[in-house]
């Protein structure tokens, strides 16, 4: 059996600069080595229902399954993948149902919907699951590594047209996303599985950091900031600094050994 990686972790969330409620939400559950950050949607205030419901489902998914092994899933297993990893897709798909119907049943929610972007720390490796443009990096010997694929607008065009840089800073639907979870009855959850050093720092934010803020900007705060709460302020502060033209959520995962 793989050695499981040992980890510490923060978070902190911010308003940014221009909206005047946040509806970016984040959970650090050390206890299921399980790290989460989503970013909602949606009119009337009901984009933080979406994020808040998604992380309490899929927390609360992961409370009932570690209690009792033999509960009944939402979903049937994929046989293909292996057991943590049809558990956290199982939790992510069953937090877009319970936001779905919720939009359903109330006129207010209407529309509403979230990113989602995990970690799971597992014996072989760090599992990583995302639905939207919410991202995982990880930074390791003074490098940062993107993890994850933007579900957007952009992207697609990105893949399909070869865009320049040039085109790339003047697209104009940047912040258009093409899945996230309550936008249908059913969702595609990616995931991939990471092998850790000792060092290395996850790093899961919302496009309120990963919009203003560059990849560059991001690698040097990490450079400069080799403690967590420090790091993770620093990122917000940078982005806030560009413009803050959004919520900015970070959540920081540091594998500090190998069990």
């Amino acid at each position: 059996m793989a050695a499981r990686a040992r980890v510490i972790a923060t978070g902190l969330t911010h308003v940014g600069m221009k909206r005047d409620h946040n509806e970016d939400t984040f959970a650090v559950v050390d206890d299921d080595n399980l790290y989460i950050v989503a970013d909602g949607m949606g009119g009337h205030a009901s984009g933080e229902v979406a994020s808040q419901l998604a992380i309490d489902t899929v927390r609360e998914f992961f409370r009932t399954t570690g209690r009792d092994a033999e509960v009944t899933w939402p979903y049937k297993m994929d046989h293909s993948r292996g057991y943590e990893e049809n558990r956290l897709i199982a939790g992510v798909k069953l937090a877009n149902l319970r936001i779905y119907e919720a939009a359903k049943q109330n006129l207010r929610c209407r529309g509403m919907g979230t990113t989602l972007v995990s970690i799971l720390v597992v014996d072989e490796g760090v599992l990583i699951a995302h639905v939207g443009d919410s991202r995982a990096y990880r930074f390791r010997d003074g490098k940062l590594t993107q993890l994850t694929e933007d579900h957007s607008l952009l992207n697609d065009y990105i893949k399909m047209k070869r865009l320049t840089p040039e085109e790339i800073e003047n697209f104009p639907h940047k912040n258009v996303i093409v899945r996230a979870l309550g936008m249908k009855e059913t969702v595609k959850v990616d995931t991939s599985l990471d092998k850790p050093e000792p060092g290395d720092v996850y790093v899961l934010c919302s496009d309120g950091l990963a919009g203003p803020a560059s990849d560059r900007e991001i690698e040097d705060v990490m450079k400069a900031h080799p403690d967590l709460q420090t790091a993770a302020q620093k990122l917000i502060d940078v982005a806030n600094a560009n413009g803050g033209p959004d919520n900015i959520t970070v959540v920081l995962a540091k594998v500090v050994g190998l069990n």
